[in-house]
């Protein structure tokens, strides 16, 4: 990977993270080309159909952001420890394996502009490939120490409860809403803030910034899904690279479509009628994201995503006034500035 640097300039590595800061880019993209490998050797097989399906999904490329962010918080103590970049491996292979299961319950058809491995294959095929991609992540943990393995046990066993909850409905007395963000801290949150555990912990940063680090991911993985919702609905694609709709056509609840539903507005009969079935001819998707684009709900999930945004930015407060720091306020502020 290649990134052109100007001195007194900000540039820009994936998923926006900006900075100026010409060796904080260095270090931080050459630890993303050096993830990229790790990634292509750990989908690697002598089973030819392993081969090709473990790594579909990593030809396929992607945001990066949670092997990013684990190198972003690593500037907090020793950056250049190889091990920060296995667990950014790591973290990424857990996250590509979610989304292979993600896919077979979700009965998707793509996947990163490219068809799935269910739609591909079969759903077994699809869901033993993100198991042998669990495998391989469990390989490399083990060379990281048992407080690493620990970490990922636990952040597991929180994924699997929100995918879990995600098929249920709410408990007694618990919102829609506030099921929804219950869900996406097990299944979204989760990782994310071991993302930035491992990095600032393999590091060797002090035991605070550790704890600062992995709740700012922690709330900032619910503003960054968020700002997806939001996206889903008003986003340009030319600018998202996300086609509007496609959480509608998918049947999947974003918090949007949440807070239309949970409008009593005379007004909005039509669209949480809409909203109550399946969204799949192109006429009625149209008619949807019409009707969601002058709804309340949109302002209403918009503030959502920047609360949760500004919060993680304050829990930065805390840390070190070092330009990774600095890169990190940048991204609470890209929220905001992907739902406008």
């Amino acid at each position: 990977m290649s990134v052109q640097v100007e001195t007194g300039r900000a540039s820009s590595l994936p998923w926006g993270l900006i900075t100026s800061d010409p060796e904080l880019i260095a270090r931080v993209s050459g630890g993303l080309a050096d993830v990229e490998v790790l990634l292509e050797r750990a989908a690697h097989s002598e089973h030819p159909l392993i081969r090709e399906s473990a790594g579909h999904l990593v030809a396929a490329g992607g945001k990066r952001f949670r092997p990013l962010l684990t190198l972003v918080a690593a500037e907090f103590g020793e950056p250049e420890v190889p091990d920060v970049r296995a667990a950014a491996c790591v973290i990424e292979l857990t996250h590509m394996a979610t989304l292979y299961h993600d896919d077979v319950m979700d009965e998707a058809p793509l996947r990163r502009g490219v068809q799935t491995a269910n739609a591909r294959w079969d759903n077994s095929i699809a869901i033993l490939t993100g198991d042998y991609l669990f495998a391989k992540a469990s390989q490399m943990l083990a060379d990281l120490g048992p407080e690493a393995v620990r970490l990922q046990a636990m952040t597991f066993e929180r994924l699997v409860t929100g995918q879990i909850n995600e098929c249920l409905e709410p408990a007694p007395g618990e919102s829609a809403i506030d099921h929804y963000l219950r869900v996406l801290s097990d299944k979204t949150g989760s990782l994310i803030a071991t993302s930035a555990r491992f990095g600032a912990l393999l590091s060797g940063a002090p035991s605070p910034a550790v704890e600062q680090l992995t709740r700012f991911g922690e709330v900032f993985g619910l503003a960054f899904q968020l700002a997806d919702d939001v996206l889903d609905i008003a986003g340009d694609p030319e600018q998202s690279g996300k086609v509007p709709g496609t959480d509608l056509r998918e049947g999947v609840p974003t918090l949007p479509t949440l807070y239309a539903l949970a409008s009593t507005d005379p007004a909005s009969a039509r669209l949480r009628e809409l909203l109550s079935g399946p969204i799949t001819d192109d006429q009625l998707v149209a008619e949807t994201l019409e009707a969601l684009r002058k709804h309340e709900a949109m302002d209403q999930a918009r503030a959502t995503a920047r609360r949760y945004a500004d919060e993680a930015r304050d829990l930065l407060d805390a840390l070190a006034d070092i330009p990774a720091r600095a890169a990190l306020y940048a991204l609470c502020d890209l929220v905001h500035s992907r739902t406008v």
